[in-house]
């Protein structure tokens, strides 16, 4: 069915908005005969299920752990990567009963599926080997037994930061046998998340040295371009990569659409989210099992309604249409991915949640709604088709953003660079100092002790004479009466999330989340909460008590907050000037201040805004780090200073929608100022600062590359075809005309024509 659909697609007036389609051929599998030690009730196991040999990476990484080797494995989506671990694990246990493993996954869904492989086998051994979760979710009553009975414990980092190092003590049993740990889907640990988790896992290795431990680390990862390095960085030791894939992979059908131009002068293409919605409808009414993915929560919840009001005149395929993303509840995300493993749900939309190995069944067709901001994001989420090697599709929807246009039209840029390098700042000031509180609380620092490799003296004595720490005969005791870990959130600038609480029909129900830095753009009073494609109007929003009120509405549109930012240059770290001397660029540290001023009412299917609400709610602070570009613009005095505030907003709006695509970022992870005359320079300037405190390297990556962005921005300024600059080039400004188009091309000439060199 699903080749009629694609011949379909082929010969309808579709076809014309493809930009790029090709087939990745079948590849065939490569084997190697089980290891002589591997144990043979684990080889009479595999072959029950139908296993009689093991891919060639699969192999290659069993004789590596077994040699007491750290490894990372490195090959695509649906290649058994999970043998990888649990084979030398298993093997270990059942050779050794009172060896013990850590198994860490980035998010509670995916421990889910593990554990129930990993106890399915475990029944099979004769329930030789114990597998128990510990998360948020663990019963208490649970808790005891899992210290002192699991072979293998299966968490997260955020549980290990907070649960399981704060109370070693309890798991003694864990950290004097532990052999293992697992690190899956390594390249989520990158930016902030990667830094914290890096310092997570010195405080293990620490902890782990105290009991007279030493485990091996067993790293498996979707394709990056520096799995050796980033893995090297994120446990503080020499990795060997396996990245030869031996697994076999069926036919599959890669499509790049462009959604059509409906105004050809200022270059406004038709949605992006009613182009999915399309092409999605086509494989969900085949009967085609489908997965789209979106990358905003707004996107997603907007998606659902309109595939579920699509579908209500076929009876109950309605119901078969969900959404599923980070702020559903625990219970409601797992109903949604037994669901789909069992085929009861047709289509879900997700965000990234879904992007990672959660068991969710044989998808043949995927939709992506928007380019998800990396090589690697792109590989996993088109990987989520076709996962029993029968022929799938996967189709990419650009939308207007510069990014997406830059993608969409230079297909060559996803298939011949190879995915982007994994960046971490494990050394960032914030992160280390946070998780030195932590190791201190754990247990005492020895003077001259180092701290993954680093000399952390200065910092242990900055929290000594801030009351924190307390220096005694050679070692830092810990003697605050706070509890650190819970004032320090692993994946976010802070610790603390608002609830949105349903108050339909006097009901008082928590039905989501969202941290403290989203909720002045989600969930400010007069805003339409989206949850599960319905409709939510934010009544009360109690910002001291981070509750939010709402009851259920039928409205006709959704709301989106403005954010209005400015920022103040603190200190230089490095800068270059061209030889002429009529620009420069640098990084170093600001502060940055945003605070949101009122709401747009966007109305559903034609987009068009009807209607604004003011927001009152506290300025937000934060000190970051950011690369800054100044240019020196000869205009004539008559040129009015709202045209070139409009030119150095493009030129802003396209280097932060290019920069992504040379840092393994989201375009999320960061934030423009252009300022017509900046107080620090004096010149027309723009800002690129980091979305966290202290910065996790972007803005040095930014400095060192600022040539290729500037010319990947002045590419795709060139390359597009509107008059007076559009949403795919200079963004969606106030008063878009010919001169701000011309501005932002000669700003950026000027930036391109001169060489640059050390400032002395």
């Amino acid at each position: 069915m699903i080749g009629q659909v694609l011949e379909q697609f082929r010969k309808s007036h579709l076809a014309k908005n493809v930009t790029f389609w090709q087939t990745i051929p079948e590849k065939p599998a490569q084997y190697r005969p089980f290891p002589s030690s591997l144990n043979p009730q684990i080889a009479d196991l595999l072959r029950d299920k139908g296993i009689e040999q093991l891919y060639t990476h699969q192999a290659q990484a069993f004789e590596l752990v077994s040699s007491s080797k750290d490894i990372v494995v490195v090959t695509p989506t649906a290649s058994g990567k999970t043998l990888c671990y649990n084979l030398p694990v298993l093997n270990h246990i059942l050779a050794n009963p009172a060896s013990r493993a850590l198994y860490l996954f980035p998010t509670k869904a995916l421990a889910q599926d593990q554990v129930a492989e990993l106890m399915s086998m475990g029944e099979r051994l004769g329930h030789a080997i114990k597998t128990y979760t510990y998360d948020g979710d663990t019963a208490s009553d649970a808790r005891q037994a899992i210290r002192s009975a699991g072979n293998i414990v299966v968490t997260n980092p955020d549980m290990l930061h907070s649960g399981i190092l704060p109370h070693h003590t309890k798991w003694m049993g864990l950290f004097e046998n532990l052999m293992y740990v697992v690190v899956d889907e390594l390249h989520i640990y990158r930016g902030v998340f990667g830094s914290h988790v890096a310092n997570v896992l010195r405080r293990l290795q620490r902890v782990c040295r105290f009991y007279g431990s030493n485990p091996v680390f067993i790293c498996a990862s979707a394709t990056i371009a520096n799995p050796g390095e980033h893995g090297r960085r994120l446990i503080g030791r020499e990795v060997e990569v396996v990245d030869q894939n031996g697994a076999p992979s069926g036919p599959k059908e890669v499509i790049f659409y462009n959604p059509p131009v409906v105004n050809q002068s200022l270059g406004i293409r038709r949605s992006s989210l009613l182009e999915t919605q399309r092409i999605a409808e086509e494989f969900i009414a085949n009967k085609i099992q489908t997965i789209v993915f979106t990358r905003a929560r707004v996107d997603l919840e907007v998606l659902v309604s309109y595939l579920q009001r699509s579908f209500k005149r076929l009876g109950d395929l309605a119901e078969k249409i969900r959404g599923y993303r980070g702020g559903y509840l625990p219970k409601q995300r797992r109903e949604i991915e037994r669901d789909l493993r069992e085929g009861k749900v047709l289509g879900v939309v997700s965000t990234n949640a879904l992007e990672l190995g959660v068991d969710i069944g044989s998808l043949q067709a995927v939709v992506i709604n928007g380019y998800p901001g990396t090589i690697a994001s792109l590989w996993q989420q088109i990987g989520r088709a076709g996962r029993k090697h029968e022929l799938a599709a996967a189709v990419l929807v650009g939308n207007s953003s510069p990014l997406n246009q830059y993608i969409i039209t230079h297909p060559e840029f996803v298939l011949g660079q190879g995915a982007e390098r994994a960046l971490i700042d494990p050394d960032n000031m914030y992160i280390l100092l946070s998780h030195l509180k932590c190791a201190a609380f754990e247990l005492p620092f020895q003077a001259g002790e180092l701290f993954g490799g680093k000399d952390v003296a200065e910092y242990l004595s900055f929290l000594v004479d801030e009351g924190i720490l307390r220096f005694v005969e050679g070692r830092y005791y810990w003697m605050s009466e706070v509890y650190p870990a819970n004032d320090i959130s692993l994946r976010s600038a802070s610790s603390d999330n608002f609830v949105i609480i349903d108050t339909t029909d006097g009901a008082s129900s928590v039905i989501g989340e969202v941290d403290r830095f989203s909720a002045p753009m989600l969930i400010h009073e007069g805003a339409i909460y989206m949850h599960e494609g319905r409709q939510y109007h934010v009544d009360q929003l109690d910002w001291e008590r981070q509750k939010a009120y709402a009851r259920r509405v039928k409205v006709d549109y959704y709301t989106d907050a403005n954010l209005d930012v400015d920022l103040k240059v603190l200190s230089v770290s490095e800068s270059l000037q061209p030889g002429t001397k009529p620009a420069a660029q640098s990084w170093g540290e600001v502060l940055v201040s945003a605070k949101t001023h009122l709401y747009k009412k966007i109305r559903f299917y034609t987009h068009e805004n009807i209607g604004w609400g003011p927001i009152s709610l506290p300025e937000q602070e934060m000190h970051t780090t950011a690369f800054w570009f100044a240019q020196k613009l000869d205009l004539e005095p008559s040129v009015p200073s709202e045209v070139v505030q409009n030119a150095l907003n493009g030129v802003a709006h396209l280097l932060l929608n290019t920069a992504p695509l040379e840092l393994m970022c989201e375009p999320g992870d960061l934030g423009v100022v252009a300022q017509v005359k900046s107080p620090f320079t004096k010149l027309p300037t723009i800002y690129i600062y980091e979305k966290y405190p202290g910065g996790v390297g972007y803005a040095k990556q930014l400095f060192d590359l600022s040539r290729l962005v500037l010319e990947r921005a002045y590419q795709l300024l060139q390359g597009c075809p509107c008059e007076a600059g559009c949403p795919s080039c200079i963004g969606p400004q106030v008063d878009i005309d010919q001169e701000a188009k011309q501005y932002a091309r000669l700003f950026l000439e000027e930036a391109l024509k001169h060489g640059t060199e050390p400032e002395a």
